[in-house]
Protein backbone atom coordinates (compact mmCIF):
# COMPACT_ATOMS: atom_id res chain seq x y z
CA UNK A 1 0.00 0.00 0.00
CA UNK A 2 1.13 3.52 -0.74
CA UNK A 3 0.74 6.34 1.75
CA UNK A 4 1.62 9.56 -0.02
CA UNK A 5 0.42 12.96 -1.07
CA UNK A 6 -1.33 13.58 -4.34
CA UNK A 7 0.87 13.59 -7.42
CA UNK A 8 0.34 15.30 -10.75
CA UNK A 9 -0.29 13.08 -13.78
CA UNK A 10 2.45 13.73 -16.34
CA UNK A 11 0.51 12.71 -19.45
CA UNK A 12 -3.01 11.56 -20.14
CA UNK A 13 -3.59 7.85 -19.61
CA UNK A 14 -6.43 5.37 -19.72
CA UNK A 15 -7.85 3.84 -16.56
CA UNK A 16 -10.76 1.66 -15.42
CA UNK A 17 -13.07 2.97 -12.71
CA UNK A 18 -13.45 0.71 -9.69
CA UNK A 19 -15.72 -1.11 -9.25
CA UNK A 20 -17.72 -0.44 -12.46
CA UNK A 21 -14.88 -1.15 -14.91
CA UNK A 22 -15.88 1.90 -16.96
CA UNK A 23 -13.01 3.12 -19.15
CA UNK A 24 -11.94 6.70 -18.45
CA UNK A 25 -9.04 8.94 -19.40
CA UNK A 26 -7.11 10.66 -16.63
CA UNK A 27 -5.99 14.01 -17.98
CA UNK A 28 -2.48 15.41 -17.78
CA UNK A 29 -2.23 17.63 -14.70
CA UNK A 30 -4.88 15.73 -12.73
CA UNK A 31 -4.01 15.05 -9.10
CA UNK A 32 -4.04 11.39 -8.04
CA UNK A 33 -3.01 9.41 -4.99
CA UNK A 34 -1.55 5.97 -5.62
CA UNK A 35 -3.07 3.44 -3.22
CA UNK A 36 -1.39 0.27 -4.49
CA UNK A 37 0.88 -1.08 -7.21
CA UNK A 38 0.26 -4.79 -7.65
CA UNK A 39 -0.33 -7.28 -10.45
CA UNK A 40 1.03 -5.09 -13.22
CA UNK A 41 -1.27 -2.17 -12.43
CA UNK A 42 -1.62 0.86 -10.20
CA UNK A 43 -4.73 1.70 -8.20
CA UNK A 44 -5.20 5.44 -7.86
CA UNK A 45 -7.62 7.73 -6.12
CA UNK A 46 -8.70 10.42 -8.57
CA UNK A 47 -11.61 12.88 -8.50
CA UNK A 48 -13.32 10.99 -5.67
CA UNK A 49 -13.03 7.61 -7.37
CA UNK A 50 -10.70 4.65 -7.38
CA UNK A 51 -9.29 3.72 -10.78
CA UNK A 52 -6.94 1.07 -12.13
CA UNK A 53 -4.08 2.28 -14.35
CA UNK A 54 -2.21 -0.33 -16.41
CA UNK A 55 1.40 -0.88 -15.38
CA UNK A 56 2.54 0.10 -18.87
CA UNK A 57 1.33 3.63 -18.02
CA UNK A 58 3.36 3.92 -14.83
CA UNK A 59 5.41 6.72 -16.39
CA UNK A 60 2.26 8.86 -16.59
CA UNK A 61 2.16 8.67 -12.78
CA UNK A 62 5.86 9.41 -12.43
CA UNK A 63 6.36 5.78 -11.44
CA UNK A 64 8.15 2.86 -13.06
CA UNK A 65 6.51 0.95 -15.86
CA UNK A 66 5.35 -2.32 -14.30
CA UNK A 67 6.16 -5.37 -16.36
CA UNK A 68 5.77 -8.87 -14.99
CA UNK A 69 7.94 -10.48 -17.62
CA UNK A 70 7.06 -13.33 -19.93
CA UNK A 71 5.35 -16.24 -18.16
CA UNK A 72 6.42 -18.47 -21.04
CA UNK A 73 10.02 -18.21 -19.87
CA UNK A 74 9.19 -19.78 -16.50
CA UNK A 75 10.08 -23.40 -15.82
CA UNK A 76 7.29 -25.84 -15.10
CA UNK A 77 4.22 -27.32 -16.67
CA UNK A 78 1.49 -25.42 -18.46
CA UNK A 79 -0.62 -25.73 -15.30
CA UNK A 80 2.23 -24.26 -13.21
CA UNK A 81 2.32 -21.28 -15.58
CA UNK A 82 -1.45 -20.79 -15.34
CA UNK A 83 -1.27 -20.74 -11.53
CA UNK A 84 1.64 -18.29 -11.71
CA UNK A 85 -0.44 -15.98 -13.88
CA UNK A 86 -3.43 -16.28 -11.53
CA UNK A 87 -1.21 -15.21 -8.65
CA UNK A 88 -0.43 -12.03 -10.60
CA UNK A 89 -4.12 -11.02 -10.67
CA UNK A 90 -5.33 -8.70 -7.93
CA UNK A 91 -8.62 -7.20 -6.91
CA UNK A 92 -7.69 -3.49 -7.07
CA UNK A 93 -9.39 -2.89 -3.73
CA UNK A 94 -7.49 -5.63 -1.85
CA UNK A 95 -3.69 -5.96 -1.90
CA UNK A 96 -3.71 -9.77 -2.08
CA UNK A 97 -3.72 -11.95 -5.22
CA UNK A 98 -6.89 -13.84 -6.13
CA UNK A 99 -5.34 -17.26 -5.41
CA UNK A 100 -4.31 -16.40 -1.85
CA UNK A 101 -7.66 -14.68 -1.32
CA UNK A 102 -9.29 -18.04 -2.06
CA UNK A 103 -11.27 -16.75 -5.03
CA UNK A 104 -10.15 -19.49 -7.45
CA UNK A 105 -12.21 -22.63 -6.80
CA UNK A 106 -11.06 -24.72 -9.78
CA UNK A 107 -8.53 -24.52 -12.59
CA UNK A 108 -8.35 -27.21 -15.27
CA UNK A 109 -5.95 -27.35 -18.22
CA UNK A 110 -7.54 -29.55 -20.88
CA UNK A 111 -6.17 -30.66 -24.27
CA UNK A 112 -8.01 -28.98 -27.15
CA UNK A 113 -6.91 -29.43 -30.73
CA UNK A 114 -3.25 -28.42 -31.04
CA UNK A 115 -3.33 -26.55 -27.74
CA UNK A 116 -5.25 -26.36 -24.50
CA UNK A 117 -8.43 -24.98 -22.97
CA UNK A 118 -8.03 -23.45 -19.52
CA UNK A 119 -11.28 -23.60 -17.54
CA UNK A 120 -11.36 -21.56 -14.34
CA UNK A 121 -14.16 -21.44 -11.79
CA UNK A 122 -13.90 -18.53 -9.38
CA UNK A 123 -15.89 -16.29 -7.10
CA UNK A 124 -15.71 -12.78 -5.71
CA UNK A 125 -15.49 -11.60 -2.12
CA UNK A 126 -19.08 -10.36 -2.45
CA UNK A 127 -21.77 -11.30 -4.96
CA UNK A 128 -22.44 -7.62 -5.69
CA UNK A 129 -18.80 -6.77 -6.39
CA UNK A 130 -18.66 -4.79 -9.61
CA UNK A 131 -15.05 -5.82 -10.30
CA UNK A 132 -16.08 -9.25 -11.61
CA UNK A 133 -15.96 -8.35 -15.32
CA UNK A 134 -12.66 -6.47 -14.87
CA UNK A 135 -11.04 -9.41 -13.04
CA UNK A 136 -12.36 -11.92 -15.58
CA UNK A 137 -11.01 -9.87 -18.50
CA UNK A 138 -7.63 -9.51 -16.75
CA UNK A 139 -7.43 -13.26 -16.12
CA UNK A 140 -8.50 -14.18 -19.65
CA UNK A 141 -5.95 -11.83 -21.24
CA UNK A 142 -3.05 -12.99 -19.05
CA UNK A 143 -3.79 -16.72 -19.40
CA UNK A 144 -4.33 -16.38 -23.16
CA UNK A 145 -0.76 -15.03 -23.43
CA UNK A 146 0.60 -18.42 -22.33
CA UNK A 147 1.91 -20.51 -25.25
CA UNK A 148 -0.28 -23.53 -26.12
CA UNK A 149 -3.43 -21.96 -24.65
CA UNK A 150 -6.13 -21.79 -27.33
CA UNK A 151 -9.07 -20.81 -25.18
CA UNK A 152 -9.78 -19.50 -21.68
CA UNK A 153 -13.14 -19.82 -19.96
CA UNK A 154 -13.64 -18.10 -16.63
CA UNK A 155 -16.89 -18.86 -14.84
CA UNK A 156 -17.99 -16.67 -11.92
CA UNK A 157 -19.89 -18.67 -9.31
CA UNK A 158 -21.25 -17.77 -5.90
CA UNK A 159 -21.74 -21.24 -4.41
CA UNK A 160 -20.19 -21.89 -2.08
CA UNK A 161 -20.09 -18.27 -0.99
CA UNK A 162 -16.65 -16.88 -0.32
CA UNK A 163 -15.58 -16.47 3.30
CA UNK A 164 -12.41 -15.37 5.09
CA UNK A 165 -11.73 -19.02 5.89
CA UNK A 166 -10.85 -19.54 2.20
CA UNK A 167 -7.87 -17.18 2.42
CA UNK A 168 -4.37 -18.59 2.73
CA UNK A 169 -2.32 -17.82 5.82
CA UNK A 170 -0.17 -15.58 3.58
CA UNK A 171 -3.25 -13.50 2.72
CA UNK A 172 -4.38 -13.31 6.33
CA UNK A 173 -0.92 -12.19 7.38
CA UNK A 174 -0.82 -9.51 4.63
CA UNK A 175 -4.19 -8.18 5.77
CA UNK A 176 -3.30 -8.24 9.47
CA UNK A 177 -5.72 -11.04 10.29
CA UNK A 178 -3.13 -13.38 11.88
Amino acid sequence: MFKQDAIEVLRECDALLIPSGTKVTIQKGSLVTITQALGNSYTVYVNGNLARVAGKDGDALGMIILDEGDVNELDGTLEDKVWSVLKSCFDPEIPVNIVDLGLVYECHVLPEGKGHLVAIKMTLTAAGCGMGPVLVADIEQKVRDIHDVNEVKVELVFEPPWSRNMMSDVAKLQLGML
